[in-house]
């Protein structure tokens, strides 16, 4: 008897424990029907993009609720935090292979080689992947080797060089192969890494993330991810943060009327060569379709471009449409036009920032050098978190190591002596060039600011934090499980686990009676506990969870059957009921373990 008080008050404990665990499922579960129910009444089908819209209404009406009191010991950030999870089958997601750029890889390790035979091996490269099944380090190797030029693969120019200190110039072709594969190898672990560090930051639930193969792909699933774009851009930034010094505006007034002036000659007297002709031409057709202003266009071609201009000694030069950025980058990097640049600025460097408020991008002028290296780059973040600037706008404070608080110091110095100002850039994007005020700020503590909301400002910390990919990542293909094929698998695995589960506890009460009631009442409490410990453990649910399920009821189910056909048997032979019954058992037990 005191052995069966001990097992009844460990089931009775089991029981409530699970009921606890699982309540955190339904309370978030019914939060997020509401927040459907309000994003569905409040934006009507015919709207534009509603699903998107719709989407991004939830969001916010569960962001405002999310730290509420629900049921007076929990909230919806809480519950989400401790339900049941759900994989990407039955909740829906992203599912995507990313490519790691061999390419990229090649251009860091030769030091961004300017060797023509090196370059030239690198576009057959890109030629042979339309057309072959070899990495694309196998077909690299082969293009090189196809050139009669006696370049060696350890030319200082190529590969020996101080990246790779094992390379020397009596290195062998095939010595080097073998490094660079093996230096490629690690560089691919190296994003892996990187990858599955911003993912964990951004707090998907259970993702999985595989290599195949040793071709630079990667795999990542993410159940439940819903906002597509947000996830594309953390996964596919590379996250190479620079400081660079910039120009003021004034200085380059002269040179953008000189090229504002050339570009108008060549226009009237239709001198543009080839390439550049049909490029231009071809961009200026685009322009002239979404703008009202064709005449104008072709008086000043690129003044009349400008959309609103900066205050003098600004970091921007003006402000344009996004729809002419692709124009007026063309304009520029023409060389005819970088020569009319002043020889103290002819390795200017020319980027643009965000889209603001109002639609438009600013044109940055940014001091570079012949090697076109920044002053200092990302890699002495050692930390960095999302926070707040002086105006309660999202920003990104960041921490650095002692090298680069040295170097920033010098930078903010310079800045402030000169009234310059520096541009935090991230993958070739300007977020925001602020000024120093104050002298040269010591201890390497910095602030990024710029035009980004929250979720933006957590995601560059976490990137920030993880640190930079390799190289470029591209989603070469992506499945996305929308709600309504998560929905779909959801419903029908539900349907099959209730149908299996009411005829079965159905036919035990019909065929056995009480003792089939009694059976139904332990096969529920069973249930209870499978999906309370996995709501407590952390796991996750798949359609393959849940017909493991049903199938255990059966299991289970078929214990019953076994016992009670046993104890029927004890009965015929007139033994008692009590004794039937525990004969019964005994005797099931090894056909049970058999089963």
């Amino acid at each position: 008897m005191q052995g069966n008080s001990l097992i009844k008050t460990f089931a009775l404990l089991f029981g409530i424990v699970s009921i606890y665990q699982l309540s955190f499922t339904f309370i978030s579960s019914g939060l997020e029907r509401k927040a459907e129910k309000a994003a569905i009444s409040k934006i009507s089908d015919s709207e534009v993009e509603y699903i998107v819209k719709r989407s991004r209404e939830e969001v916010n009406y569960l962001d405002s609720i999310g730290d509420l009191p629900v049921l007076l010991y929990s909230s919806y950030n809480d519950a989400k935090k401790k339900e049941l999870n759900q994989g990407l089958d039955l909740k829906g997601g992203i599912n995507v292979i990313l490519q790691i750029s061999i390419k990229d890889l090649l251009k860091g390790l030769s030091e961004n080689s300017a060797n023509p035979k090196f370059n030239q091996a690198l576009e057959i490269a890109d030629e042979l992947q339309k057309q072959s099944d070899q990495t694309y380090l196998e077909s690299f190797f082969e293009a090189f080797d196809l050139d009669t030029d006696q370049t060696k693969l350890s030319s200082p120019d190529i590969f020996g060089n101080r990246t790779l200190s094992e390379i020397s110039f009596d290195t062998s072709d095939d010595e080097i192969k073998n490094i660079i594969g093996i230096k490629i190898d690690e560089s691919i672990v190296s994003a892996f890494e990187v990858l599955r560090k911003r993912i964990d930051k951004f707090g998907v639930t259970q993702p999985n993330i595989q290599r195949l193969g040793t071709s630079g792909r990667i795999l990542v699933e993410l159940p439940g991810a819903k906002d597509i774009d947000r996830i594309q851009n953390l996964l596919q930034s590379t996250a190479q943060l620079e400081f660079w010094e910039t120009y003021k505006n004034d200085e380059l007034g002269d040179f953008l009327l000189s090229a504002d002036e050339y570009l108008r000659s060549i226009e009237d007297d239709n001198t543009i060569n080839d390439k550049e002709e049909s490029n231009i031409e071809d961009l200026l057709s685009e322009v002239e379709e979404t703008t009202d202003e064709t005449d104008s266009n072709q008086s000043n071609p690129l003044l009349s471009l400008i959309k609103s201009p900066s205050y003098q000694g600004a970091p921007i030069l003006a402000n344009f449409s996004p729809n002419d950025q692709e124009l007026i980058s063309a304009y520029l990097n023409l060389p005819e036009v970088r020569k009319l640049l002043p020889s103290a600025y002819r390795y200017i460097k020319f980027l643009w920032g965000k889209e603001d408020e109002n639609g438009l991008i600013s044109l940055y002028a940014i001091k570079t050098n012949r090697q076109n290296m920044p002053p200092l780059s990302g890699g002495v973040v050692v930390d960095a978190s999302q926070s707040f600037d002086a105006t309660n706008n999202p920003a990104v404070s960041m921490q650095m190591n002692s090298q680069g608080a040295k170097v920033w110091e010098t930078l903010t110095e310079r800045a402030y002596k000169q009234q310059t100002n520096i541009a935090i850039v991230l993958d070739d994007i300007v977020y925001s060039a602020p000024g120093v005020t104050r002298g040269a700020i010591s201890g390497g503590r910095s602030e990024i600011t710029g035009d980004f909301d929250l979720n933006e400002a957590i995601d560059l910390a976490n990137v920030l934090r993880a640190g930079k990919l390799p190289a470029s990542a591209d989603i070469i293909q992506s499945e996305i499980v929308g709600p309504s094929l998560g929905q779909e698998a959801i419903d029908s695995g539900i349907y099959s686990f209730l149908i299996a589960l009411m005829l079965v506890l159905v036919w035990m009460v019909f065929y056995y009676g009480i003792s089939g009631f009694y059976a139904d009442i332990a096969l529920i409490f069973n249930l209870v506990l499978i999906f309370g410990i996995l709501a407590g453990l952390g796991a996750v649910l798949t359609l393959p969870g849940i017909a493991g399920i049903v199938l255990t009821i059966g299991i289970s189910v078929d214990a019953n059957v076994l016992i009670f056909e046993r104890i029927r048997e004890e009965i015929r032979k007139e033994k008692g009921l009590k004794q039937s019954i525990s004969d019964g058992f005994n005797n099931a037990l090894s056909s049970i373990l058999d089963a």
